[in-house]
This record gives C-alpha cells, structure tokens and sequence, in this order.
C-alpha cells in the first residue's frame, strides 16, 4: 500500500489541470505573452514594456480567461471596453483580448499537441485505489477536451471547469467557490478536501475555502511563493507524496 502524503481526515482531492495534471501550463503562458506583447506594441510601439512571467504568475495563472485580461490590463492602468463572449480576436476590448489568447492557446495545441505528467497520473490512480473522491478544477473552457486528449477523463468524478462555473455563476479563482463546488458535487466537507494547485491564485483560493489540505505543485521555482499564498506543503510532482505506509515499513510484528 502507498502512502498518499495526506491527513487521514481527506476524502477527497481535487486537482488543478494546467500545470498540475497537464503540461500545458508553459503553452497557456507562451499564448499569453504573445496576446499582450502583440497589443502592447500596436499601443506603445517598439519601447513597450513586455508581459513578463511575474505578470503571468500575479495577474493571469489559474484565473479565468476575462479576470486575467482585465486584472494584468488594470497592473498597467489600462483600461478596454468589455465587449461580450463573442467578440472577434482582433477586438480592442476585454474579451477580444480573451478571445484572440484562446485562438493562439488552441493553435498551439493543436501543433504541439498534449500531454499528462506521469507522476501526476500515477498519483491519481494512487488516489483512486486508496478510495478518495477526485474531481477536476480548472478555469479552461478547453477542460474536457484536453482530458480527453490525453485519455484520463474517466480519472475524475466530477469537473468543474469554465464551462460549468459559466453556468452556476461560479467566480474565478483566487475565489474558492469552484474547489467548493467540486467538494458540494463529491459529497464532501472543504474540511475532508485537499487541494492541489500550482498557481498562486489556486493556493490563495485553497487557503480563503478553509480546504483540510493545500498542495503546492512547484513546476517553475516559486515555492516560497506558494507556501506564502496558503500551501501546507510544496512538492515539485506529486509522485513525491507517495511513500511506503509508515505501517509496512515496520514490518511484521
């Protein structure tokens, strides 16, 4: 048997995708930069000041889609007409700009494809034998299909993901009602949850929900950060919290 790295007061675990399941944390962040250099310049010219990865890690990370247009344009003193869902990506407005990164996001996809982490997966399956609810937390609209692609949608009970936060009027992260929905839809207390998140917002959201447990996913060396935003622990895979069960160490009494 394998230890999970745990309290033993967990019944369930709800996982972040970007970053933490799936590597397409670096793809989101290269479709971001593009987006926001590509209207910096046209706005300031050739001197404009770049989207850097402090802005991604502050402003963007694990937020949805219009929260992070709108809050890295506010670092800026910007401000754009929202424009609805539907505006085209050649837009001037919150969600064109929205609309332009999930144009360049599926672009990339599609030329460079998707993939799980392995440990990530191993650890999930891990989860699911030891009997633990798991559930899928993402603020991507492209949720479904990217678990899909990678064949491991049947790993997770429930998905709350931009499409569903869409439809409930979820608030994005850093606010922790998704995680709190996943916990609602599982059957289980925040307190009996842990979260597993590699975004500042995600920990900050971990933290204000009051979850029995916060991990930290360390991909791009920002552990204090992580531990400052509301982490318990910090691991850089989660294979990392599976250990031999301190009982079958000791061995036969």
């Amino acid at each position: 048997m394998m230890y999970l790295g745990l309290p033993e007061s967990v019944r369930a675990c709800l996982f972040d995708l970007d970053g933490v399941i799936t590597k397409t944390a670096v793809v989101h962040k290269a479709a971001w930069k593009e987006t926001f250099d590509d209207f910096l310049r046209g706005r300031d010219g050739e001197g404009f000041r770049p989207f850097g990865d402090d802005d991604y890690d502050r402003y963007v990370d694990g937020r949805p889609r219009a929260d992070g247009v709108r809050a890295f344009l506010d670092s800026r003193g910007i401000r754009l007409p929202e424009g609805g869902e539907d505006d085209p990506p050649d837009r001037l407005s919150v969600h064109g700009l929205g609309n332009r990164k999930n144009e360049l996001l599926l672009e990339k996809i599609r030329k460079e494809g998707v993939e799980a982490y392995p440990a990530s997966v191993r650890y999930v399956r891990a989860v699911r034998d030891a009997g633990l609810r798991t559930a899928v937390v993402s603020s991507s609209r492209n949720c479904r299909d990217v678990l899909a692609s990678v064949g491991i949608e049947e790993l997770f009970d429930v998905r709350i993901d931009g499409v569903v936060a869409a439809e409930r009027s979820l608030p994005g992260k850093p606010a922790p009602d998704t995680f709190l929905a996943a916990a609602r839809d599982l059957g289980v207390d925040a307190a009996a949850s842990a979260v597993f998140e590699d975004a500042l917002a995600g920990m900050d959201a971990g933290r204000s929900g009051h979850f029995g447990y916060v991990v930290g996913v360390d991909r791009v060396g920002q552990a204090r950060e992580l531990r400052e935003h509301g982490a318990d622990t910090v691991v850089t895979d989660l294979e990392e919290l599976l250990l031999p069960d301190a009982a079958d160490l000791e061995g036969p009494p």
